[in-house]
């Protein structure tokens, strides 16, 4: 499939996707052969319950088409998004490029979506799979900077009633303007108004890897502050180290592993078990998710590692998962969580 267009087989993907969508009796026998059952993988953050810690990240369903067919697949919880207030088309094509030697993806994708009204009425929906459902909310291009949380805080109140839980996401680098929000004293405001309107719906900020040390201090401190659900770390990056592509865009796969790391141990040092931390970046396979974990990440996110691993990909993380929690004598997958950074 890499001999293709990128977006192409992407596209082709998610109408498979939805053709399977239509097979209540294919979902069900795909979900009872690959679907984590291990009573071992299950936890809970921020009060909602997941059959594992391994789950989809936002960027690959966009606009809330096949949930269910990709817990199917074996995902313990699907992040759709990045949705946004008003439909818009992204930016222009090419926008989307496999690094294959480097196990990474460059995106300039610019949430391109159909928005917020489409994504929940899609999400109303009644569903014949047991499925973990968060959604990831952006601000539409055209919207000025300082209209911004009006923009978030429309998406919120159609969207947050529909997910399990709601992610603000400001660390995108293919909007002009979002990252500028992740700083403090714009953020506030933004994430006070949402989380006004998101209600019981938990609540988690999304930030970017190329945020200094200080920031993500700062936006840990912040978190705690208005009592946030959690934190997402971390995005793409703009930064092109160890890579051979100069393309614009967000970079993710196996060269955001390192940094992706370090913001969680930080963040963890940080926050501790005062908010739930949610890796993703550079997660390739069960010995990523298993030092994700360790590190204090109660729920881990893949993306470009389902790309090149394929559908049965989470399906193998969660079934080596739970051989490597026999093989060190845990009952339980909470039991690992933090404990290197303990």
């Amino acid at each position: 499939m890499s001999r293709f267009d990128a977006e192409t087989v992407h596209h082709l993907t998610i109408r498979l996707l939805r053709i399977l969508a239509l097979l209540p009796i294919g979902k069900r026998i795909l979900h009872g052969w690959l679907a984590p059952r291990d009573e071992a993988l299950r936890v809970q953050a921020f009060g909602v319950h997941f059959p594992g810690p391994f789950g989809l990240a936002a960027g690959f369903d966009k606009n809330a088409q096949c949930v269910e067919p990709l817990a199917a697949l074996g995902f313990g919880h699907v992040e759709v998004g990045t949705i946004t207030a008003h439909a818009q088309p992204g930016n222009a094509r090419p926008r989307l490029f496999r690094l294959v030697p480097e196990r990474a993806i460059i995106n300039r994708m610019g949430f391109n979506n159909e928005g917020a009204a489409k994504a929940a009425k899609r999400l109303k929906k009644p569903r014949s799979l047991p499925v973990v459902v968060g959604v990831n909310i952006g601000k539409t291009k055209v919207v000025p900077e300082d209209e911004a949380a009006l923009d978030y805080v429309a998406s919120a109140r159609q969207l947050a009633p529909l997910a399990d839980y709601l992610v603000v996401n400001v660390s995108s680098p293919n909007t002009p303007g979002l990252r500028n929000l992740q700083a403090v004293e714009l953020l506030r405001p933004l994430l006070t108004q949402v989380k006004d309107v998101a209600g019981r719906t938990p609540l988690l900020v999304k930030i970017a890897p190329d945020l200094a040390d200080e920031d993500v201090d700062e936006v840990a401190q912040l978190a705690v502050e208005l009592q946030l659900a959690g934190i997402i770390a971390t995005n793409t990056t703009i930064s092109r180290k160890n890579v051979s592509s100069t393309e614009q865009g967000g970079l993710s796969g196996r060269p955001l592993k390192e940094r992706s790391l370090e913001v969680l141990r930080r963040l963890h040092a940080k926050v501790g078990d005062r908010l739930t931390l949610v890796s993703v970046g550079g997660v390739e396979s069960v010995d990523d998710v298993w030092e994700r974990l360790l590190a204090g990440a109660t729920l881990v996110q893949g993306y470009t590692g389902f790309i090149y691993g394929g559908p049965l990909w989470p399906s193998r993380i969660n079934r080596r998962l739970s051989r490597r929690l026999r093989r060190h004598g845990y009952t339980s997958i909470t039991q690992v969580i933090g404990r290197v950074a303990d």
